[in-house]
């Protein structure tokens, strides 16, 4: 495949998405009233997926060595702040009513949509680079 956005879609957004809609899937299978359609943890998986093929993407970036350690710290940010939150979702697992889910969740899916604009920007200028590299 010649387009690398086409790749990261398939390959990452939708393959970081597979707990989104395994759940919507079940749920929307089973006959319980009291299972939830979205919880935090499977939108962290989706960031935690995302930022993790951005650093692995720009390890193949040769030029834009600044921009490449711009973009490398603000995933190692956004995978930190991804990890609080699974780490609050996990105890909240154990300690129930510790913090208020829907807020944890509200926290994950803004987070998740920021990361994946990033995501995507990152991913085009990769691929303008490939495609410019690619036609020399």
């Amino acid at each position: 495949m010649a387009n690398k956005k086409i790749k990261w879609f398939i390959y990452t957004v939708l393959v970081g998405m597979i707990p989104i809609i395994s759940r919507l899937l079940i749920t929307s299978i089973i006959n319980k009233e009291d299972v939830t359609f979205f919880v935090a943890t499977d939108f962290i998986a989706l960031g935690l997926v995302l930022h993790i093929s951005i650093i692995n993407e720009l390890e193949h970036v040769k030029n834009d060595i600044n921009w490449k350690t711009i973009q490398n710290g603000m995933s190692i940010v956004y995978i930190a702040a991804y990890s609080v939150l699974f780490c609050l979702g996990i105890l909240n697992d154990e300690i129930p009513n510790m913090i208020d889910k829907s807020i944890l969740l509200k926290l994950s899916v803004i987070l998740v949509v920021t990361s994946f604009f990033l995501s995507s920007s990152v991913f085009h200028r990769v691929n303008a680079i490939y495609l410019k590299d690619s036609n020399v």
